[in-house]
Parts: structure tokens; C-alpha cells; sequence
């Protein structure tokens, strides 16, 4: 604990003035006490404890008089609060695998309601960042608290082709970087280091996370487990989530999902994704476990809307603790009250006034 105005505590000093004061106006009263011809008397008129009634008053008064100097000296305490500038980075897959109607209507329509939901459930001083990747990882909406822009970039996300998990990690770590000074950017075409072993202590983690979103495996640019490398550094913990079940199915994508272009001008003849217009998710679900058990987040996998609605549900929205300091004036001068009407009220009770 510290002080604003410590050199108030110097009042302090008064304490021990006010009993020696009081312990000198005892000693004069007992040369005026009156002689009893008998002691049976007097102990028979005084009643048991009278002594420690006599002074539990002035010993609450002092302590009173001593919290509220202590506050007067603006007492301030460092203290755990849940952090208020967290930043949730949602990455989103947008991969024309996502068009897959395994999970109906889609894969992207249900994801795109999950992540709403989710937005809307975070408290309001959370702010929330969206990175839609395919072949390449895009910054849509940089971390705010706008829940109104945020629930429109999800709602108007296009498909692509190619998955690139790394870069959209690496994005959303630049995308923290411009909030949290704490954090340094990563860019994303940069070579990433890997070859270090990776050790941030208990605790040393940001508040910020990085909630990913994928139903394929990464086939464009920077490594997964290079770019969960370079969050771990950070202390950027990435929360995963493998989404579309095993069974082939065809695409369902809308033409706003599409970009505008109709479903069968952009896919005649195109049999990248399996015969017969079905798709069989590739999860890489190995890579995703890694790139959580990296940087400290968990690796979930949801096989329907319901599970995907329940994985958000249990995806931390803060993980870390903040030490701030406080000032705790109002609990002294509180005690100091308390205290004070504890001594009026006894006083009068056991020595009331004539």
C-alpha cells in the first residue's frame, strides 16, 4: 500500500499526545477522590469491568482519529482486476470450402451467425477485431468496440480459394499491435522464425486472443506453427476451432457469399474439390491442436451449428488480470465513522452524561 500525500501521516503524532493527555487528566483526578470508611462500599457501588468500560471509548475514538489521518493521507492499493482492453481478434475462414452444405444451410451462413452471436455477448469495453482469410489473410475490421460495423463485416463475407491459416494468425497479431503497445507488429509476407524453443512464464500471457475459425488445412503462405511461433512470443494465446463434419456434400454458397457471381458460372468444370460437386472436409485438425497448445489456447471442434454455438460460448473472453492501482480513501474514512459513533454510543451507555 502507498500514499498520495504521505507527509500527512506526520499527523500521526498526535496519537500519542492525545494519551498522555488523557492519562494526565486520569492522574489528576485521583487526588481529588473521596475516602470511603469502608472498601466493601465502594466495590459493592462499582460494577465488574468498570475499568476497561472506562476506556474502550477514548482507545476507539483513537482509532477512529488514526484511520481517518491515514486516509486524509490518500491511501492507494494495487490490485487483480479482469482486464478492460482486451482485444478479441476473430479470424474467420471464408475458403470456397465453407460453401460445403454439410452443416445446412452452409458451412459460412452458420459460422457467420455464431461469430454474431458472439460479438454481441462480449461486454461492452471488449474490443473485437475480424480477419477473413482464404489465400490470403484481410484486416476487415480493426479492433473496435462498433458492434454495429463489426456484425456487418460478418454478415457481407465473401469466399475465396485456398486456406492460409498462418498469415491470417500473423494479420491478427498486427491487428492487436496497433492497440496494445505491449505487443510488437509481425509483418505478414515476413520470414518467421522457428527454430527457437518457446517459453513465456505463467501469467505473462496478454489479455488479448485470437479466436480462429477453419475447416480445411492451410495450403497458402507463412507455416501455422511458424506463425503460432511468433504469437506465443508475444504472449498471444490462439483459440481453434475445426469446423464441417467428415461427410462429403455440395456447395450452397449464396451469390452475396460469392461476391456478386452466380454458383454455376464459378464452378463449371472446376473439380478441385471432389466429384460430383462434394466436398469431404480436409481438416488438419493436428496443426490447429499444435498451433493452441503453442501459445497457451485450446483447440475446439464443432461438427454442427449447435456445437459451433457452444465452443464460442466457452471461449474465454478474459483470460488475463490486470494490476492497477486504486485508491481506498472511502474504506478509511468509512472505519474512521464506524469507529467514531462506536465511541459516542458506548460512552454514553456506560458513562452517560449527567
Amino acid at each position: 500500500m502507498g500514499f498520495l500525500w504521505p507527509a500527512l501521516l506526520t499527523l500521526l503524532i498526535s496519537i500519542p499526545v492525545l494519551i498522555s493527555i488523557y492519562a494526565w487528566v486520569l492522574r489528576r483526578r485521583k487526588r481529588f477522590t473521596i475516602h470511603y470508611s469502608s472498601l466493601s462500599l465502594v466495590r459493592a457501588a462499582v460494577p465488574r469491568q468498570s475499568r476497561w468500560r472506562q476506556h474502550v471509548p477514548f482507545a476507539l475514538f483513537l482509532i477512529a482519529l488514526a484511520s481517518l489521518i491515514v486516509g486524509m493521507a490518500r491511501p492507494v492499493a494495487s490490485v487483480q482486476v479482469p482486464s478492460s482492453r482486451a482485444t478479441i481478434m476473430l479470424a474467420l475462414d471464408v475458403s470456397w470450402s465453407m460453401c460445403a452444405s454439410d452443416i445446412p444451410p452452409n458451412r459460412l451462413t452458420v459460422a457467420q451467425a455464431a461469430a454474431e452471436k458472439f460479438i454481441l455477448n462480449q461486454e461492452a469495453a471488449t474490443r473485437i477485431g475480424v480477419v477473413a482469410f482464404a489465400g490470403f489473410a484481410e484486416l476487415i475490421v480493426p479492433p473496435t468496440n462498433d458492434r454495429e460495423i463489426l456484425l456487418d463485416a460478418v454478415r457481407n463475407l465473401v469466399t475465396a480459394r485456398r486456406t492460409a491459416i498462418g498469415s491470417a494468425i500473423l494479420r491478427s497479431i498486427d491487428a492487436i499491435a496497433e492497440v496494445n503497445p505491449d505487443v510488437a507488429p509481425v509483418e505478414v509476407f515476413s520470414e518467421v522464425d522457428a527454430s527457437g524453443s518457446i517459453d513465456v512464464p505463467e501469467g505473462n500471457y496478454q489479455p488479448d486472443i485470437i479466436v480462429l475459425l477453419t475447416d480445411g488445412a492451410s495450403n497458402r503462405g507463412v507455416l501455422p506453427l511458424e506463425a503460432a511461433i511468433a504469437a506465443a512470443e508475444r504472449g498471444i494465446r490462439v483459440y481453434t476451432i475445426g469446423f464441417g463434419t467428415p461427410t462429403g456434400s455440395p456447395f450452397n454458397c449464396t451469390r452475396q457469399q460469392l461476391g456478386g457471381i452466380e454458383f454455376d458460372d464459378l464452378f463449371s468444370g472446376f473439380s478441385g474439390f471432389g466429384g460430383g460437386g462434394r466436398f469431404r472436409r480436409g481438416l488438419d485438425e493436428e496443426t490447429l491442436k499444435e498451433v493452441a497448445a503453442l501459445t497457451g489456447g485450446e483447440y475446439y471442434l464443432a461438427e454442427s451449428a449447435d456445437e459451433l454455438l457452444d465452443v464460442f460460448a466457452d471461449v474465454p473472453a478474459h483470460l488475463e488480470t490486470t494490476r492497477v492501482t486504486t485508491e481506498i480513501t472511502a474504506f478509511f474514512a468509512g472505519a474512521a465513522a464506524l469507529l467514531a459513533l462506536a465511541a459516542i454510543g458506548l460512552s454514553q451507555l456506560w458513562n452517560p452524561l449527567p
